[in-house]
């Protein structure tokens, strides 16, 4: 179903307002460019006049981005005949560590892609550049997206993708109407549909992007309201908790060691029509697609207690100009190429990730993707952040084989702050 992005635009600036707020409060209209207009940026669109042969080196992940990024750079050097792209593989979670190494030994890209909760440790560690032109974010951008990218005041990045996570469901195994509204539902459902190995509910249990779900009721949010708290994770707050004990309590439709729950075991069990129902996001719409697999996305169900949809991490995939390289306005030329119109059209049409600018996209998964940004959350991009993924990613993993929820929440929350 083709949905315009003007009603995702409003969509994604609510979740932005929803770390303020913790609820769903009518959108306002964010900064950007009105339906059916975009505002394009000289440098990017005029061809280079210069003699001077430029190579830019492009650090991003496999699976769609990959292509992309090499499709995107024939196109910039028809524009640019003296500039071409090298693509060079590092994976999105990688490359914030990476260039840290070799950035400073000369090694690094001149562009190159991380998440945008990462922005504080990028910063701080003196790794990337500002945005050379950053109306041209604000005049393109989604409203959350700019704010995803906006540190201290400060765009320090241009952003390419716009995404959250929700409940993935195979048609074969589950119908639409069967699809629970609530957590209770879902283990309701799993209790009577599991057999041998085919599963009603499958999810990564020792992942902190997704498990973070069960600790926002009544609106807790992960370092406070602004997601700029360091004196506190509210991670161990009883909302967290109880949470997170529902969280552990579900293992008895799905009893399996987290260390045999890992995103790709997962996604393998969906892929051979195993699961009934899976957490996760847009970047496998088309592998399950290309795996034959008849399925439907929807809100992720309410937490116990709460009568809207559990929240959500939402991210934004970001570009960065890498403060090591050699050609820092080529470099920013290109970062800024990739938000443009066409190269977004391409990005959605390869990628199938949801679109960080205005633009219109046809596709039947959209309207649930939007939705559940209603409720979802930007994640933190503080530098405290950094340590929230191992921190978190253990609490998780231990709770789920049995520990004591309470003291590794605690934990979490000390090894987080550094406590």
């Amino acid at each position: 179903m083709k949905k315009l992005l003007t009603v995702f635009m409003a969509i994604l600036l609510t979740a932005a307002f929803i770390t303020g707020c913790g609820s769903t409060s009518t959108p306002s209209a964010p900064t950007g460019s009105s339906p059916g207009t975009s505002s394009t940026s000289t440098q990017s669109q005029k061809p280079s006049d210069s003699a001077e042969k430029i190579e830019l080196t492009v650090w991003e992940s496999t699976g769609g981005p990959d292509e992309f990024i090499q499709k995107a750079g024939e196109e910039f050097t028809k524009l640019h005949p003296n500039i071409t792209i090298k693509y060079v593989n590092v994976e999105l979670g990688d490359s914030s560590g990476k260039i840290a190494l070799d950035g400073p030994a000369g090694v690094g890209p001149d562009v190159f892609a991380a998440p945008h909760d990462k922005i504080g440790e990028l910063v701080s560690g003196g790794h990337i550049e500002e945005v050379s032109n950053p109306d041209y974010v604000k005049q393109n951008a989604l409203g959350a997206c700019i704010q995803a990218v906006t540190y201290e005041g400060k765009i320090v990045g241009y952003p390419v993708s716009a995404e959250t996570y929700a409940l993935f469901y195979n048609k074969a195994l589950i119908s639409e109407s069967e699809v629970p509204a609530t957590w209770e539902g879902v283990v309701e459902f799993a209790k009577k549909f599991n057999s041998g190995d085919r599963y009603g509910f499958m999810m990564d249990v020792g992942n902190g992007y997704y498990t973070i779900l069960f600790t926002t009721a009544n609106g807790n949010r992960l370092f406070g309201p602004t997601g700029t708290d360091t004196t506190k994770t509210y991670l161990n707050t009883p909302d967290a908790v109880n949470g997170i004990k529902f969280f552990q309590s579900m293992k008895s439709i799905l009893n399996v060691p987290a260390a045999d729950l890992t995103t790709s075991i997962c996604d393998e069990a969906f892929k051979a029509g195993k699961v009934a129902m899976y957490i996760t996001g847009p970047w496998n719409i088309k592998p399950f697609k290309d795996a034959g697999i008849d399925f439907g996305v929807a809100p992720l169900p309410s937490l116990p207690g709460q009568s809207e949809p559990a929240s959500s991490f939402s991210g934004t995939r970001t570009m960065f100009v890498s403060a090591y390289s050699n050609h820092p306005e080529e470099a920013a030329m290109f970062a800024e190429f990739l938000m443009s119109p066409e190269m977004q059209k391409l990005r959605f049409d390869i990628t199938e990730a949801l679109p960080a600018t205005d633009i219109e996209v046809d596709s039947p998964y959209v309207r649930a993707f939007t939705k559940q940004l209603d409720y979802a959350f930007p994640m933190p991009s503080i530098p405290e952040m950094s340590n929230f993924w191992n921190a978190m990613n253990s609490a998780s993993a231990n709770i789920w084989d049995g520990a004591d929820v309470q003291s590794e929440l605690d934990a979490c929350d000390r090894a987080i702050l550094g406590n």
